[in-house]
């Protein structure tokens, strides 16, 4: 485990840094993968299987963040918790671990944090696969009812509503290391959107690009729309949303068919 304190969030970000194999890790190795989990859940939980899967193209140095509010990392109460904000706390990991050029894959909100970090910072990343990432304001189905509730309310008491009614035990488990404001406010900010919207940003990135869709989740509007855009979209078989712990071998699989 890793860690950056961050003075304008007055709070440390922290990451599991995995080694790659031999040659990987030093300067002109292979790129390094990124990976940026979703609402409520953590780098380790969604991706740490993912990272070391043999079915991936060579065994790179791979970074499993924990969003500022999540996992382990802090959960500074002034922060908006909105993606660019996040975006630009990924940035700044990057930055300090001096990588540039890295495979970036994201999760749900972490796809719509990676499409701004790439966005932003184009020198950064050189391919980015997201997997059901949020496009466009509106939310999901875990957003939706949680940006539908006033913040204080739902630190106070929805929060542990949520966890209890979990339907997935996985999602309880991983929820509860996550900071309930920190919740609310990612809520909030994927029910708000921004423009311009990550689907634009995703449309107008030139670089290697694809997105990854749980074969239970279509048909899906998102996938339909991405792939008018020109982009390959993955279908994972017998997975839902949550891909990388439905079926984490063809995850990889489709994975490594993104990235290749």
């Amino acid at each position: 485990m890793r860690e950056l304190f961050l003075t304008e969030a007055r709070g440390f970000v922290r990451w599991l840094d995995l080694p790659g194999g031999a040659g990987q890790d030093t300067a002109g190795g292979a790129p390094a993968r990124v990976f940026v989990h979703g609402l409520g859940c953590t780098g380790a939980s969604d991706f740490a299987h993912i990272a070391v899967h043999p079915a991936l193209p060579g065994r790179r140095r791979s970074l499993l963040v924990d969003l500022l509010g999540f996992g382990l990392s802090d959960r500074p109460a002034d922060f908006d918790y909105r993606m660019e904000s996040q975006a630009a706390v990924v940035a700044r990991i990057l930055d300090h671990e001096g990588l540039t050029g890295v495979e970036l894959v994201g999760h749900s909100m972490g796809g719509a944090v990676a499409i701004r970090l790439a966005a932003a910072r184009p020198d950064l990343v050189d391919r980015l696969v997201v997997a059901e990432p949020n496009l466009a304001a509106g939310g999901g189905a875990f957003s939706g009812p949680v940006a539908a509730q006033d913040e204080d309310a739902f630190v106070r008491e929805g929060f542990a509503a949520m966890v209890a009614g979990a339907d997935r035990a996985d999602y309880a488990a991983r929820l509860r290391l996550a900071d309930p404001r920190a919740v609310h406010r990612s809520a909030v900010a994927l029910v708000e959107g921004a423009v311009p919207s990550e689907g634009e940003l995703l449309a107008a990135l030139r670089r290697p690009r694809a997105f990854l869709v749980g074969e239970l989740s279509l048909p899906d509007a998102d996938a339909e729309r991405v792939a008018g855009f020109g982009i390959p979209v993955l279908p994972v078989p017998g997975a839902g949303h949550n891909m990388m712990i439905d079926n984490p071998d063809g995850f990889a699989l489709a994975l490594a068919r993104a990235l290749a």
